[in-house]
């Protein structure tokens, strides 16, 4: 049960327009106005002024490389914030201190003293007020390092009125096309908009088209650009369920890279060697990324030992994540929700389950590229079931069943999630892995249900 004045709060904070919950809308300066997040804030007495931020924007993994930054800034002592969204499962979720969502009972008082602001600016949405809030409850609890993830875009996010120590630009791919474009150049404009004059910016490996839009903002803004590929490398190790191990070294480290692999690991300098428990070549990249974003915080003088580096990156969670929450029978909870996001889940399972059956089970939300995703996904599943999750956003599993049909794909209607998630589990067949994608509302709800399903999943195994 959620302390006095919790639902409250929330009803109150999604009161004001939601563009989360909307099909369509229109992504301008005139809808999305910084003046006003600026105004509010100033209302506050500015509190993102009050310690120092890493700003993360991107298509892809920018979740996973704000979540391990946070670890290791953790890891090293450094009181933490780190802001993301959506949610998985619980609205608290978005805003945590040293790894600790922000308690329940606390929600209610922060939005009473944000109310008389509010007040006094109109046409704030419900986003900026969560940023806002965001950013005063980190200054309330004494963060002095705090990750910021963007929301939508960039260059019209809420998040996008801090002056980062550093801004890094993650893997950019087709997602919320309606908006930031239907070229890769306009949505790598859209996010380079985070970039702020003489900031060092760190960017993800990209295609070209897009490399290329953020080098030429990069260059007209003055920011110094170190680029994952060319200035940090990095290559995965071994892997098993629960972790993998990845190698990351500088360029100028090459030359002992080279004598290392010619010698067969038979010379004294080796590439440092990092674990993480975030499953897919991806993550590897994204550790890559994160590492570089870290290195340069320690340039800039901030104390961040490489044990702590490599403690944070073991201890990270971030869950939905082709995250495996068993191995008998397999269940993997994903949140792909683009095509290109569906291409690496579909890698990851050729790499983790080869040659295992698969049951897929898909939801979506409406804006977003099913047909592609299910291209990509559709070849590598035996079964399919279309679930719908519980928002306004969601696509309904017969539209989606007509476009899974045109690839000669049979499909199977179950809503809600945990009844498909039950279905799944119950017609599962040995050596059989069942994964939830195309949503992470989907994803959260798989994750809700999993609590509920767990017991009788392991009561049918003790038979």
């Amino acid at each position: 049960m959620s302390p006095p004045g919790f639902d409250e709060a929330l009803d109150y904070l999604y009161s004001f327009v939601d563009y989360s919950q909307e099909r369509s809308y229109r992504y301008s300066a005139e809808v999305f106005d910084l003046d006003r997040v600026r105004r509010l804030l100033q209302r506050l007495g500015d509190p993102q002024s009050a310690y120092r931020t890493i700003h993360v924007a991107g298509t892809k993994g920018k979740g996973s490389v704000s979540s391990l930054i946070a670890s290791s800034l953790r890891a090293a002592g450094h009181r933490t914030g780190l802001y993301t969204s959506p949610h998985l499962v619980r609205f608290t979720e978005r805003i945590r201190v040293d790894g600790v969502e922000i308690p329940q009972d606390e929600l209610p008082s922060l939005v009473e003293e944000l109310k008389p602001q509010v007040a006094a600016i109109s046409g704030l949405t419900t986003f900026e007020l969560v940023t806002a809030l965001g950013f005063l409850y980190f200054a309330r609890a004494g963060v002095t390092q705090a990750v910021i993830e963007v929301g939508l875009g960039g260059r019209l996010d809420a998040t996008n009125v801090i002056t980062p120590q550093v801004a890094v630009i993650t893997s950019l791919s087709y997602d919320h096309m309606h908006l930031l474009g239907d070229r890769l150049s306009d949505i790598a404009r859209e996010k380079a908009g985070i970039l702020k004059p003489g900031v060092p910016v760190v960017l993800a490996p990209q295609q070209q088209e897009a490399e290329h839009v953020v080098e030429q903002i990069a260059a007209e803004r003055g920011a110094p650009l170190i680029k994952v590929g060319r200035d940090w490398l990095y290559a995965p190790g071994g892997h098993d369920l629960a972790h993998q191990s990845l190698h990351i070294w500088s360029a100028a480290e090459q030359p002992l890279m080279d004598a290392f692999v010619e010698s067969a690991g038979g010379e004294e300098w080796a590439p440092p060697r990092y674990e993480i428990p975030l499953l897919g070549h991806h993550q590897v990249v994204n550790a890559a990324v994160a590492y570089a974003a870290l290195r340069v915080l320690r340039g800039a003088g901030l104390t961040l030992p490489e044990d702590a580096v490599r403690r944070g990156f073991g201890e990270v969670r971030w869950p939905g994540r082709f995250q495996v929450l068993s191995s008998d029978p397999a269940v993997v909870i994903d949140s792909a929700h683009n095509r290109d996001s569906a291409l690496k889940l579909r890698l990851a399972l050729d790499d983790y389950f080869p040659g295992a059956p698969a049951t897929l089970i898909f939801g979506a939300s409406a804006d977003k590229d099913i047909a592609g995703m299910l291209e990509e996904l559709l070849p590598r599943v035996s079964r399919l079931i279309l679930t719908q999750a519980v928002h306004p956003r969601a696509a309904e599993p017969e539209d989606m069943a007509r476009l899974a049909h045109g690839h000669g794909a049979r499909a199977e209607v179950i809503a809600p999630v945990e009844a498909a998630l039950r279905r799944a589990i119950e017609r599962a067949r040995p050596g059989e892995v069942i994964v939830s994608a195309g949503s992470l509302f989907v994803a959260g709800e798989a994750l809700a249900a999993w609590e509920r399903v767990r017991p009788s999943v392991n009561r049918e195994l003790r038979r």
